[in-house]
C-alpha cells in the first residue's frame, strides 16, 4: 500500500515533545482518532476518555538499546547499528556511513569474512546475509567485548536525519520498558507507547482499561527502502494470552500500542482467534489479505506513505479509513516519526463506543 501524499519536511518532528517548551511533558502530543472514515482531533492526555472500562492495551516492554557503534573498515570510518541477537549469539547488523546528522546512508551489507574494528579491541566479522534474498542485515560474530558492554559504554541511539541533534538513550525508552537480562531488545524505539506516562497509565488503570504486555525486539528499520519488517524475537506470555482471550470473550476491545504489539500478539494467535503463549521468532507480515484475528484497534505512530507499516494499518481499519485518517494528519499539520502526534485507530460503528 503507498498513499498518494507527500510529507512535508516540516511535518518531521525533530525533538521530543518535553523538548518543545517549559513544563511539557511525554503526553503533550496530539491524538487523531479514526472510527472507519469518521476522524476527530485531540490531545493524547484525553485518551482515558476514547477509551472504555473493559478494554485492553496490549504493550511492548522491550527496552530500546544504544544500538549505533562508531567502527572502522580499513581506515573509513562506519557506524554499526546492532539489529537483533540471535540465538547462537550472533547478531544481525548493518553498516551505514556516517554524515554527520544521524546515519542516513546504508552501505551495502557484506562480503562474508569482511572485518569491522569497534571500539575496545572489538571485531565484528560479517558471516551470512540474515535473508536469502541478501539486503541490507548481515549475520556477524563479536570477538573481544560482549556487546551489552560495548553498547552501554560505546553506544548511542539510532538516529535519522530528520531529528534535530542526538539525544540520551532515556528519550527512547518508555514507560513500559523492561531490561533483559541477556542484554537483548529493540534497535529503535517501539514508538508509539511514547508518549504515555505513568499519571496516565494510573488514570487508565482507574477507569477500568486493562494492559497486557508482550515483548517484540524490534530490528533496524530503513528511512529509504521501506521493505518488509525481517524476523524478530518475540514474547507473548502466559498471562496475557489469558487477559487477551478473557477480554475478547467479555466483549472488549483488544488494542494495540504499536505496530510491534501487533506483530506480537497476531504471532500467537491461532487461527481459531484464540491466542496462546508464545516465544522465539516471527517472520508475519500482518496484511490486508492475512488481515487481523485478535486485534480490534490500534493506537501507533505517522507512518510515510512508503511504508510496510500501513498494510497493516489496512488490515485493522480498511483503505478507506487510512486514507481519510493520512488527509486529516497532513491537513491538520500532525508531526510525523517517532517523536511525533499518533493516531487510534478503533472500530467503526461500534455501538458501545463513548462519541469523541
Amino acid at each position: 500500500m503507498t498513499l498518494a501524499l507527500r510529507v512535508p519536511e516540516e511535518l518531521s518532528a525533530r525533538v521530543p515533545a518535553e523538548q518543545r517548551g517549559p513544563g511539557l511533558e511525554r503526553d503533550a502530543v496530539r491524538l487523531l482518532v479514526s472510527r472507519g472514515t469518521e476522524v476527530s482531533h485531540h490531545a493524547f492526555r484525553e485518551l482515558p476518555g476514547l477509551l472504555r472500562a473493559g478494554d485492553l492495551l496490549v504493550v511492548n516492554t522491550s527496552v530500546t538499546l544504544a544500538a549505533a557503534v562508531d567502527g572502522w573498515v580499513g581506515h573509513a570510518r562506519v557506524v554499526v547499528h546492532f539489529s537483533t541477537l540471535g540465538d547462537d549469539g550472533r547478531w544481525a547488523v548493518e553498516l551505514r556511513e556516517p554524515d554527520g546528522r544521524g546515519t542516513t546512508r546504508a552501505r551495502a551489507g557484506g562480503p562474508a569474512g569482511m572485518e569491522v574494528r569497534l571500539p575496545e579491541g572489538a571485531r565484528l566479522v560479517w558471516e551470512e546475509p540474515l535473508s536469502t534474498r541478501g539486503g541490507r542485515l548481515w549475520w556477524a560474530r563479536v570477538s573481544g567485548p560482549g556487546v551489552p558492554g560495548l553498547l552501554r559504554g560505546h553506544g548511542r541511539p539510532i538516529r535519522y536525519s530528520y531529528t534535530a541533534r542526538d539525544q540520551p538513550l532515556s528519550a527512547y525508552q518508555t514507560v513500559f520498558a523492561l531490561p533483559s537480562a541477556e542484554g537483548a531488545g529493540s534497535a529503535e524505539m517501539p514508538s508509539a507507547a511514547r508518549p504515555f506516562t505513568a499519571r496516565l497509565v494510573t488514570e487508565l488503570v482507574s477507569r477500568g482499561v486493562r494492559f497486557a504486555p508482550v515483548t517484540l525486539h524490534t530490528g533496524v528499520a530503513s528511512a529509504e527502502a521501506h521493505e518488509p519488517p525481517y524476523p524478530e524475537r518475540f514474547v507473548v506470555p502466559e498471562a496475557s494470552a489469558r487477559l487477551v482471550n478473557a477480554v475478547r470473550a467479555g466483549g472488549g476491545r483488544v488494542v494495540a500500542v504499536g505496530t510491534t504489539a501487533v506483530r506480537a500478539v497476531e504471532s500467537a494467535a491461532g487461527a481459531d482467534g484464540v491466542v496462546r503463549a508464545a516465544a522465539g521468532w516471527t517472520d508475519l507480515v500482518v496484511t490486508p489479505e492475512r488481515g487481523v484475528r485478535v486485534v480490534d484497534g490500534l493506537l501507533t505512530g505517522l507512518h510515510e506513505p512508503e511504508a510496510s507499516h500501513l498494510l497493516m494499518l489496512e488490515a485493522v481499519a480498511g483503505r478507506a479509513a487510512v486514507d481519510r485518517g493520512y488527509e486529516e494528519a497532513l491537513r491538520g499539520r500532525y508531526l510525523w516519526h517517532e517523536f511525533g502526534d499518533v493516531h487510534l485507530v478503533l472500530p467503526a460503528n461500534d455501538p458501545h463506543s463513548e462519541r469523541c
